[in-house]
């Protein structure tokens, strides 16, 4: 059996982006930030570390998640895919490149209310 999910909680970077396919078909990128914190142990501080994520949405769900902004709390459902390309003109055109996203299932926009429970307003894949 083999399992391919990844749940993501964090903020929007920016704007939800809309862009099409090379066949025209809609698809909405979101740039999502995640922090893993920790204590070093040398200094006794903690640190924090920040993993910026590419995450593209289709159909309803890429529909819902276009109206996000930046600075939103989300949780992202999805997959993990890696893709090649080859980028165009420029310093590296010609090279082929590799890139990992996340391949959205369901998204839900996270709010916290006034005594700090997590209010879901979500955009489930359909």
């Amino acid at each position: 059996m083999y399992s391919n999910r990844v749940t993501l909680i964090g903020f929007l970077g920016r704007d939800a982006e809309v862009r099409y396919s090379r066949n025209q078909t809609p698809f909405t990128v979101l740039s999502v930030a995640t922090k893993r914190s920790w204590k070093d142990r040398e200094s006794g501080g903690y640190k924090s570390e920040t993993t910026w994520h590419r995450c593209i949405a289709f159909g309803h769900t890429g529909e819902y998640a276009a109206k996000l902004t930046k600075g939103a709390h989300v949780q992202i459902d999805g997959e993990i895919r890696t893709r090649e390309y080859t980028p165009g003109s420029g310093k590296n055109g010609g090279a082929k490149k590799s890139i990992t996203e996340i391949r959205i299932r369901g998204v839900a926009k996270l709010d916290r209310s006034r005594n700090g429970e997590v209010v879901e307003d979500s955009g489930a894949a359909a």
